[in-house]
């Protein structure tokens, strides 16, 4: 009997996961027919039942009585990790949610495999903390105790642009240089690794991969970084107040403005500083829709905003914000050029990664064939235009630009885990 292992991409924005079975790699429906589910969770107040994916942001947004919450990924390795959050008035601590998420994913897999997968490959950024190799080797044994916690006995980690390469390379002919993009909600990482149809089941690539960068910038930056210039003006940020013409305190904007720290502006403490601040404010108006958006808890609809208009600008050279649950009619125009300047930083660094990437493999960027992105922040249009720039004679491909990785991860397991039961099995 052929063993069944799997790849599970939890990603920050979206995750997936794939079957291997005796060489047979599919992606599994995570939710209804969907391959990919987005990483987010809804805790029902009425009785604290999880909801996941699109049925927990249909939930939040529907204004269900309960506990949201995103970008959980990029909680591993960090302070928060030991904190915990308060969910529905208790105390729940961060290694219980992502588990409670990731064994939803797992119980899929399981359900489409007939039987309990006991060996994964769990894809991890290159880095999960900048900057920071502690609470790297942190972030991961971390997410080894919650793979062991859901049930998995045989676990392996792969970077995930490793695993994205994995996933293109069936389809490769002759030997191809590539470096892969792989820019998700949290991280961008970067691989220069040398790719084949006829490497396909080498039982070692270390030799093939040449170099990994990453860096812990990604498209929930970008959200960042357009609400901060496009949208929190309108609440007030950076606005005035009282007789000396201070600024009000920007943190409950830049709180707002990131997914995983929203949660902790709901404070009793929080709305009556600014309820008292909006008595000297010189922008009543403005900042008094900042102190809604607190009362009624709808920071996670305001990014979602955000984020909406992120997407709208990949298309369209203007879109206008509709943000009816503030005031009614309320909209604002954003134009393509102001999203593009809000994170010229943020698009910099991530070239800056991919250019580093390079120059660890010993390699120019004219001898790239082949540019693979993956991870749905490389549809915005000036993370194209960069790498475009950077690899002008390079092929793109960019197909399955949210399955990838966990497509990838599968084959790795079969690698790993297959692979080596075959060998063993013939000695």
């Amino acid at each position: 009997m052929a063993l069944i292992s799997c790849g599970i991409d939890f990603g920050t924005s979206n995750s997936s996961v794939a079957i291997a079975n005796d060489g047979q790699i599919s992606l599994v429906p995570v939710e209804a027919a969907h391959v990919t589910i987005p990483s987010a969770l809804f805790f029902r107040r009425v009785d604290n039942k999880a909801f996941y994916g699109r049925t927990a942001i249909s939930l939040f947004f529907d204004r269900q009585d309960g506990r949201f919450m995103r970008s959980l990924k990029r909680v591993l390795g960090t302070s928060l990790m030991k904190q915990g959050t308060l969910v529905n008035g208790a105390s729940m601590n961060f290694s219980t949610i992502i588990s409670s998420f990731l064994k939803h994913i797992k119980d899929k897999a399981d359900a489409v495999a007939n039987q309990e997968i006991d060996h994964v490959v769990m894809g991890r950024p290159v880095h999960f903390v900048d900057n920071d190799p502690e609470a790297d080797v942190r972030a991961q044994a971390e997410l080894l105790a919650i793979a062991q916690r859901i049930g998995f006995k045989h676990i392996e980690f792969q970077f995930e642009p490793i695993a994205a390469a994995f996933a293109h390379e069936a389809r490769i002919s002759g030997e191809k240089l590539a470096i892969v993009a792989d820019l998700g909600g949290g991280t961008s990482d970067f691989t220069v690794i040398k790719l084949s149809n006829q490497y396909v089941h080498k039982p070692d690539r270390s030799s093939d991969i040449l170099a990994n960068t990453g860096i812990r910038v990604g498209g929930n930056d970008f959200d960042k970084e357009l609400s901060l210039a496009a949208i929190m003006p309108e609440l007030g940020f950076r606005s005035t107040y009282g007789p000396k013409n201070l600024e009000v305190p920007l943190k409950p904007y830049v709180d707002l403005a990131e997914w995983s720290k929203v949660n902790f502006l709901y404070t009793p403490k929080i709305i009556m500083q600014v309820r008292q601040l909006l008595h000297q404010s010189h922008d009543k108006k403005r900042y008094g829709r900042l102190l809604k958006v607190l009362e009624d808890e709808t920071g996670h609809t305001l990014l979602a905003a955000a984020e909406g208009t992120k997407i709208a600008l990949s298309s369209q050279a203007e879109h206008n914000a509709t943000f009816d649950f503030i005031e009614d009619g309320f909209f604002i125009p954003v134009k393509r050029e102001l999203f593009e300047k809000s994170i010229e930083d943020d698009v910099e660094k991530i070239a800056a990664s991919a250019r580093q990437c390079l120059q660890l493999a010993g390699v120019r960027n004219e001898a790239i064939d082949l540019v693979i992105l993956t991870g749905g922040s490389t549809e915005v249009q000036s993370i194209q235009t960069a790498f475009k720039n950077l690899f002008p004679n390079a092929a793109i491909a960019d197909e399955n630009k949210l399955s990838s990785v966990g497509l990838g991860l599968a084959y790795d397991s079969d690698y790993k885990f297959g692979q080596r039961t075959k060998r063993v099995s013939q000695v």
